[in-house]
């Protein structure tokens, strides 16, 4: 039997934004600032209207919330009460840029980030550098889009923990 299975050590830059503001004031700027995505989108490639589909994607904000989850309730479990968030945050036209080079860089996308409170009530904001999850593929056009979602997810954050 042949073994198909590999594995490599990737290095990554993992970020923490710290706020000054209570979790729920830095938790609704962020609801604020970045629109859950459109799922109209997803219909219209179901529906084979690529084309209807990219105009509308490139209307798109440069960030969207595809999703949220609340990791804090599921510290319940364990007898914890605890405040996080955790968002996949992401840019659809920006994922299929990157994928249309590698497409195992759509396990990165969008980006997980977590929105905690600590038991101290210290909110942070926290995320792998897409930089430098996606710098692992080597490909010159997957990391020049990467950069800008650096950028792009940063400045966003900063704003929202400010």
């Amino acid at each position: 039997m042949v073994d198909r299975s590999y594995s490599k050590v990737i290095s990554v830059e993992h970020v923490t934004i710290h706020s000054g503001k209570a979790f729920d004031a830095v938790r609704t700027k962020l609801e604020g600032l970045l629109p859950r995505i459109d799922d109209g989108i997803f219909t219209l490639l179901r529906y084979g209207e690529a084309a209807r589909a990219l105009r509308e994607l490139e209307k798109s904000p440069p960030l969207s919330i595809f999703g949220l989850r609340d990791h804090g309730a599921l510290l319940a479990v364990a007898n914890l009460h605890r405040r996080a968030i955790q968002y996949d945050i992401g840019n659809a036209l920006t994922a299929s840029r990157m994928t249309r080079h590698h497409i195992s860089a759509a396990l990165y996308a969008p980006i997980r980030v977590l929105l905690r409170e600590d038991s101290e009530a210290n909110v942070a904001f926290e995320y792998d550098r897409p930089a430098s999850v996606f710098g692992q593929f080597g490909d010159g056009e997957v990391d020049l889009v990467a950069r800008q979602l650096d950028r792009d997810l940063q400045s966003v954050l900063e704003d929202a923990a400010s």
